[in-house]
């Protein structure tokens, strides 16, 4: 098991199946009876999923009682579920304004920040949580979770070795304590984490699939494949385990196979965008720009920042020769990733078609400069570059 242990440190590949809906705040201050009734019938509404009811009913709070931080916070809730994060994240810092001392605010502004892949943004609020709160085993772990993604690997074992004695027979908790430990090079902390999961992993559909995703980290794919149909044997609809499949028949240009295994996923979480902007990519490879532009199209329903999306999209506009549509994604895909070279590079042609020649020549220089970094950058991190990992975006439960 020694290689399988050494192979599966060296991702980030966490695979908790089940998203966290995040709770609403129960308590409330003292309010006008209308508004109380209001906000009783909003909590209702929020406990059996009718969120159009809900948000009517916490805005009729809100005339009521304009300073009701409870009513803010639950429209925050109401906005995360929708995943509308801006307004999600408006109402959460009104509601923190109103009612400073609900934890719960603090916890959710994490989650979202979380959920939307600022991990160094859900820091502050989950450090000031567990300062609070130092029981939270939620904030906790999601806390160490945001301090792995941000490579603070020290800080992170540090948060979540407490968690052991509750979570020592979960296989994910385990796999992300062991990375953390691994990384900030606390060898008994490493050992101890790892022999732990080899001894509760054994057969469990969860650590083939830890395995599989390490093996396709290491461009294994045939060993890749091998682990992750013994996981997707054992449980047909375990997360990721299809998207992880489509990526490893990918690698080995059995499209097809890439294809069905990406459909399938859909099948099973149809709101991961990832499966449709892979298939996007495959697309592409094919020269199938209608069925590309489709796919790149759904993912960004689903992740409006999906860089590579846009980027997928620019391109077949380039190749309709619709530069100015090609140049408008490509703008919009700048706007996310500010220092990737080949969208500079890719921007400049556009501008060079479109005759904005001292425009071009500067994207140009700067396309040369990131990239001439990132090959630096890319040897000196040999084998450290991460396979798509959607399921980094789900939270713990």
């Amino acid at each position: 098991m020694l290689s399988e242990r050494k192979i599966s440190l060296n991702i980030l590949a966490l695979l908790l199946a089940c998203a966290v809906c995040p709770c609403h705040v129960n308590a409330q201050a003292p309010q006008p009876s209308s508004a109380a009734k209001w906000f009783q019938t909003g909590q209702r509404a929020l406990q059996t999923g009718d969120l159009d009811a809900a948000q009517q009913a916490f805005r009729e709070v809100l005339k009521s009682d304009p300073l009701s931080g409870a009513a803010y916070a639950n429209l925050g809730v109401i906005a995360m579920r929708r995943k509308d994060w801006d307004a999600a994240r408006a109402n959460l810092d009104k509601a923190e304004k109103l009612s400073p001392q609900l934890a719960g605010i603090r916890l959710n502004i994490g989650l979202l920040e979380f959920r939307r892949e600022n991990y160094a943004a859900a820091i502050p609020p989950l450090e000031r949580v567990l300062q609070e709160e130092p029981g939270s085993q939620q904030a906790r772990y999601l806390l160490g979770l945001c301090q792995v993604f941000t490579d603070r690997f020290a800080e992170a074992a540090r948060t979540l070795t407490p968690l052991w004695e509750k979570q020592s027979s979960d296989v994910m908790y385990l796999y992300v304590l062991g990375i953390a430990a691994n990384k900030a090079g606390e060898k008994e902390l490493d050992e101890k984490t790892m022999s732990r999961l080899v001894e509760i992993g054994k057969d469990t559909p969860e650590f083939h699939i830890i395995l599989g995703k390490a093996y396709l980290q290491h461009r294994e794919y045939d060993t890749a494949l091998v682990e992750l149909q013994k996981a997707a044997q054992a449980n047909p609809r375990l997360p990721f385990v299809h998207f992880d499949l489509g990526l490893a028949y990918m690698n080995i240009d059995q499209n097809e196979k890439a294809e069905r295994e990406f459909l399938q996923d859909v099948g099973i979480d149809p709101d991961l965008a990832d499966n449709y902007y892979q298939l996007g990519v495959l697309y592409s490879r094919a020269q199938d720009d209608v069925r590309a532009q489709t796919a790149f199209e759904e993912a960004l329903k689903r992740d409006p920042h999906r860089a590579g999306a846009l980027f997928g999209l620019a391109q077949i506009y380039q190749r309709q020769e619709k530069f100015e549509l090609a140049l408008k994604k490509m703008d919009e895909a700048l706007f996310v990733v500010p220092a990737s070279g080949k969208i500079h590079f890719v921007r400049a042609q556009l501008l060079q078609k479109l005759g904005r020649r001292e425009e071009s020549k500067v994207e140009f220089q700067k396309a040369k400069s990131l990239m001439d970094a990132a090959v630096s950058k890319d040897r000196d991190e040999w084998g450290e570059k991460m396979v798509p990992s959607p399921e980094l975006q789900q939270a713990p439960n």
